[in-house]
């Protein structure tokens, strides 16, 4: 298959770029940048690599975010075929990171360059890669350093396409145009261990804890928007025990995390969770985790530039949504950029034998191109 897109997903999907580890992916990109006259610039910051390529000084300046980093591979035994030797199976393109999100990255690079090559003396505005290889990780030297650096030069990103596999069933079908902000914590209460013949001489954290958990559980914390679904509350994991059975144990340790929504914030839900605590008379000790804000894109020149763009390739009327984990779109929504989110369907991510429709890489080539074409020409 003589496809430009094809051929450079494949070379990325053969670099095992695991997290943080980029192993020449933003090398690769950077070469068929410079090309364009990209201006180049490698920004490191602990053990992440990041790209940051930029084409002209003109506004509007619209930005692709990305990531060469991908997740560990499971068990090797049960992939079909190598997870890092790209191959092509019945119309599909198999590795990891074929999905998420080698394949848009690759899908962006040919757009950009069928742009030049067609529409070069028509462009109005600048264009920015902005790729890391700390988003599948803690996330902490990625786009988030990125971003603190351009607002030091006082770069603003008017447009954002973030490359995360957003489709679910048919390609296109799905634009995120915002996400649920992320808040975990780990909680500690405290009882008193003793033998479990012995009651009155002791504490049990995991019994007293049980009304004040339920209460947690079946709390309303907001009503959401037109936007968003109502927050939502999750244990996500209970330990407790000394591994004897005749033992009641010293505290109980579990975690938990908040998807919310626009219609609340992070600060009054660490109120209302400490209320309830503190109510049932719960000797605790709790952390805070809070990994990102909600963000929302209402409908404007990027998300219209996009349904228009999917409608002409697909065919298909996007819907859109604000489903699903976070993104890096967290990091670059605060400076006030349109920010969404499309790429190839997300069925297959983080699983074994990952994969990516060829024709759907194709197709999504085109549909940036076309988004491109509409904002920037």
């Amino acid at each position: 298959m003589n496809s430009p897109t094809l051929a450079l997903a494949m070379a990325l999907i053969a670099r095992p770029s695991l997290t943080p580890d980029d192993q020449g992916c933003q090398d690769l990109l950077a070469s068929r940048l410079a090309r364009l006259n990209f201006r180049i610039e490698n920004l490191t910051f602990g053990q992440v690599s990041n790209l940051w390529a930029c084409w002209g000084k003109t506004k509007p300046l619209f930005v692709f975010a990305g990531h060469t980093d991908v997740v560990p591979i499971g068990s090797e035994s049960q992939w079909h075929s190598p997870p890092f030797t790209p191959t092509i199976k019945e119309g599909y393109l198999y590795g990891r990171g074929s999905a998420d999100m080698k394949g848009s990255l690759a899908a962006m690079i040919v757009a950009c360059e069928q742009l030049f090559q067609t529409h070069a003396k028509q462009i109005q505005g600048s264009i920015g890669f902005l790729i890391t290889s700390d988003e599948e990780g803690p996330a902490v030297d990625g786009t988030v350093k990125v971003i603190e650096t351009l607002k030091q030069r006082q770069q603003k990103i008017d447009y954002c396409l973030v490359g995360e596999p957003s489709s679910s069933k048919k390609l296109g079908d799905i634009i995120k145009n915002g996400r649920r902000g992320s808040l975990s914590a780990y909680l500690t209460i405290y009882g008193k261990q003793g033998h479990i013949a012995y009651p009155q001489f002791a504490l049990n954290p995991i019994q007293i804890a049980l009304p004040a958990l339920q209460d947690l559980y079946q709390q309303v914390w907001d009503q959401g928007n037109p936007y968003f679904p109502a927050t939502s509350f999750h244990i996500s994991n209970i330990t407790a025990g000394t591994g004897a059975d005749n033992v009641i144990p010293g505290e109980l340790n579990l975690k938990f995390n908040f998807r919310y929504s626009t219609a609340t914030t992070h600060t009054k839900l660490q109120q209302k969770v400490e209320a309830i605590l503190q109510q049932h008379q719960l000797s605790y000790k709790i952390n805070w985790r809070h990994s990102g804000f909600p963000f929302l894109t209402e409908p404007a020149k990027l998300v219209n530039a996009t349904q228009t763009a999917i409608k002409t390739i697909t065919g298909n009327n996007a819907e859109l949504s604000t489903t699903g984990g976070t993104s890096d779109g967290r990091f670059i929504a605060p400076t006030g950029a349109q920010v969404i989110e499309l790429g190839p369907l997300n069925a297959t991510i983080h699983q074994v034998n990952e994969c990516v429709a060829i024709k759907d890489l194709e197709r999504l080539s085109q549909i940036y191109y076309q988004i491109l074409l509409k904002l920037l020409t």
